[in-house]
């Protein structure tokens, strides 16, 4: 009997030693097939925009100087356990839409080595109109001289560093046809100025779209073939914007009635501006992605998304919202909150890593771009 149990218990050791090493041999030979089938979309990304997209822009020899504290800790505390120049606890939009493509995190420009992959030219502060303007009617700290033009300029003197000329179209060297173009934010800064001034929004937001437009027509014209542009977010709800309005100033989420209508009549002039350039540049793929009800999706049910706290930064000092311009994140009043990934807001103007990887993942895998970001991959893998 015990002779027949070792035999039996031999076969059925046999059996399931076989069956895992077909199981095994079906899962290695389809591995290589899946890759082939799912080949990298794009080789590198051009990204452009302010500090929300900014990955170090900032922290250099000609970049603005009145940004120091990002440089300090707790900045980048959450991913990368070190400052990064980032204005977050860690990675930003822009370095989930690269690791997305499976591609490495942007270099800035201004401190690139190897732009092989990408490389970012937006930089904290920046306006999309020009600074001039602003110096012209005294509304500048003058600590962010660069505007979207300067982006465009230094992407210029990169193009001119591989050996393009600035008025050169379909650039070989850039290779435009599988480059990602990313727009990030830009024109908050543009609002931001110019509060406590006569100059009225809408002569704002005129100077800025056009600015904005006549930016995009000129990557459009130089073969960009995929470009995504970002609208602006809610900024009503940033704790900034809550301790300089008065209370009587609230929409229906608690947030700055005036400022979110400010930003969101800016994105309806944006959007229509995009329809045009899509008619004059059939070739390309534009996708606009709604910042602005993204961020209303979350401020509406942010236990949904793993928020406790809707409008206190995480990192400042200050009642009621934990921000205080003159002790602010990185300075050494300020102190940050033990689970930055329950708040929203990180240190008032900007947002936790957790809240860039809730709307990236809106723009990304979700509803909240147009034409799809899908549509946008679909396109680029059928022109392969």
């Amino acid at each position: 009997m015990a002779s027949s149990l070792t035999s039996f218990s031999s076969q059925i050791s046999l059996i399931t030693t076989i069956t895992a090493f077909f199981i095994l041999s079906t899962l290695c030979s389809a591995s290589p097939t899946t890759t082939k089938l799912q080949p990298h979309p794009f080789k590198r990304i051009y990204a452009f925009g302010d500090s929300f997209t900014d990955t170090g822009n900032t922290k250099s020899i000609n970049g603005p100087s009145g940004f120091g504290h990002v440089s300090n800790p707790p900045y980048g505390s959450t991913f990368f356990h070190h400052p990064t120049n980032r204005y977050s606890d860690g990675r930003l939009v822009i370095d989930f839409v690269a690791q997305s493509l499976n591609l490495p995190f942007l270099p800035p420009y201004l401190k690139q080595k190897n732009a092989s992959q990408g490389v970012n030219f937006a930089v904290a502060g920046s306006t999309a109109i020009n600074h001039q303007f602003f110096v012209k009617h005294n509304l500048t700290l003058d600590i962010t001289p660069q505007s979207i033009q300067t982006q465009l300029l230094w992407f210029n003197e990169f193009l001119e560093s591989l050996g393009c000329s600035a008025t050169e179209t379909e650039c070989k060297a850039a290779d435009f046809e599988d480059s990602l173009f990313w727009v990030g934010e830009i024109g908050v800064n543009d609002y931001a100025y110019t509060v406590g001034s006569s100059i009225p929004d809408d002569m704002i937001r005129m100077l800025a779209i056009s600015s904005f437009t006549g930016f995009l027509q000129a990557l459009l014209e130089k073969g960009a073939k995929y470009v995504v542009v970002q609208g602006l977010p809610m900024s009503g709800c940033l704790p900034l914007a809550m301790s300089l309005a008065p209370e009587t100033d609230r929409d229906e989420i608690g947030c700055v009635k005036s400022v979110n209508n400010q930003s969101y009549s800016h994105n309806a002039v944006l959007q229509s501006k995009l329809q045009d350039l899509r008619k004059q540049f059939p070739r390309a793929v534009i996708t606009y992605v709604d910042y602005w009800n993204a961020y209303l999706t979350v401020m509406k049910n942010p236990a949904k998304y793993g928020f406790t706290e809707r409008f206190r930064a995480c990192c400042g000092s200050g009642e009621p919202y934990n921000f205080n311009v003159f002790a602010t994140c990185g300075t050494p009043l300020a102190s940050a909150c033990k689970i930055p990934s329950q708040y929203i807001n990180w240190d008032g103007v900007h947002l936790t890593e957790a809240m860039y990887k809730v709307v990236s993942d809106m723009f990304l895998k979700g509803s909240f771009s147009n034409p799809p970001f899908s549509y946008l991959l679909d396109k680029k893998q059928r022109q392969r």
